[in-house]
């Protein structure tokens, strides 16, 4: 049970009500499968096998020829949204084969069975595995073609690859956990909502200002987003006032210190440094202060340029940084009606506040 539902009612009804899918599948075990629950009534249920492949297959026997994708996930992540289904059902169309994946933020290392560093890994390359897992039918065709005779596959992504298929990353949600150890129950216990040993404690607000000066010879990046304008913010980075804001709210809700004690203005290395990285890393380091961000809402107070054609596009880089769906950020443009710095087009300021829930030590072991 979560939050007093069963964990495989969440998962199925995410995919129920989440997206308009022709049908829904569900591979049980032998016993759970000759007596479904009830809430399974208008599934389809079929038995499972001894391996994850297995199941698949048995499951993709049942898929009505018609199917154009399929689309395949965990059980035991019952807290998948809408938005991401979504995401991943487009990539599959458009690709082939596509899988929710969250990038490493960690220097990855390489040990042996000694637990003694071989090598590091080049963490821009590492990326940790979700589902769903969408593929074009045929393309998952060919990769259960595999099933019976390779060894066990620990995603249907690895059986495409095998097959000659190229995969494609999405960006996942670290929210999308497996519940895999009490451990695991306990943090999304807590991200329903529902009172863990700890009670239902635990959300904290952060505010966050930056104001920068408009120079001529400056790019002007909010957002990550270049702005075609006449004029640039003047900094030590590229003075994304946007992610600057941001970083400080969430860092202050973790009581993480600001973006100033992170990233300081007299160290040579961020210089002219892209702040949605800057954002990045603050996004991992709240993480690691056991914290997941809910959501961040900011103002961006600008007389111009006028910022509603590029809305869209900040509240994406937004959201990749902070790996949070983008329903999750809000940005809203205001003019400053002629008064200050900023009603001069002198500068532009922003606001911004952050809610993130305390989730625990296991929050960042799992991301």
């Amino acid at each position: 049970m979560l939050g007093g539902v069963p964990i495989l009612k969440r998962t199925v009804d995410a995919f129920l009500h989440g997206y308009p899918f022709d049908e829904v599948i569900v591979a049980l075990p032998p016993e759970l499968a000759a007596d479904p629950p009830s809430y399974l009534d208008d599934i389809i249920v079929v038995e499972g096998g001894a391996r994850r492949q297995d199941s698949v297959a048995n499951a993709f026997r049942a898929v009505a020829p018609s199917a154009q994708v399929v689309v395949i996930h965990d059980a035991a992540r019952p807290l998948v949204t809408p938005s991401l289904i979504e995401r991943i059902v487009a990539a599959a169309i458009e690709h082939g084969a596509a899988i929710a994946a969250l990038q490493a933020t960690d220097t990855v290392k390489r040990g042996d069975a000694a637990r003694v560093i071989r090598g590091t890994l080049p963490r821009s390359e590492i990326f940790l595995a979700q589902t769903p897992q969408a593929f074009r039918a045929g393309v998952l065709r060919d990769a259960l073609a595999l099933a019976s005779d390779a060894a066990d596959a620990t995603d249907e992504a690895t059986l495409a690859e095998q097959a000659g298929h190229h995969v494609w990353l999405v960006d996942g949600d670290p929210r999308n956990l497996k519940i895999t150890t009490p451990e695991d129950l306990e943090m999304a216990e807590r991200l329903v909502g529902a009172p863990g040993p700890s009670g239902v404690e635990g959300l904290r607000i952060g505010n966050g200002y930056d104001l920068h000066r408009l120079v001529a010879g400056r790019p002007l990046v909010l957002g990550g987003v270049r702005i075609p304008f006449e004029k640039g913010l003047q900094g030590h980075s590229d003075a994304d006032a946007v992610c600057h804001a941001i970083a400080d709210a969430i860092l202050g809700a973790a009581s993480a210190g600001d973006i100033g004690r992170h990233f300081p203005d007299a160290d040579a290395a961020w210089k002219d440094a892209d702040s949605v990285m800057l954002l990045t890393r603050a996004a991992a380091i709240v993480r690691r202060a056991g914290y997941a961000i809910i959501n961040v809402d900011l103002v961006v107070i600008a007389q111009q340029p006028k910022l509603l054609p590029h809305i869209d596009a900040i509240r994406g880089n937004i959201a990749r940084a902070l790996a949070v769906d983008a329903q999750q950020v809000s940005v809203k443009g205001k003019t400053n009606e002629g008064a200050d710095s900023m009603g001069a087009g002198e500068s532009i300021a922003v606001h911004a506040v952050a809610l993130l829930h305390g989730v625990g030590g296991h929050f960042s072991r799992t991301v």
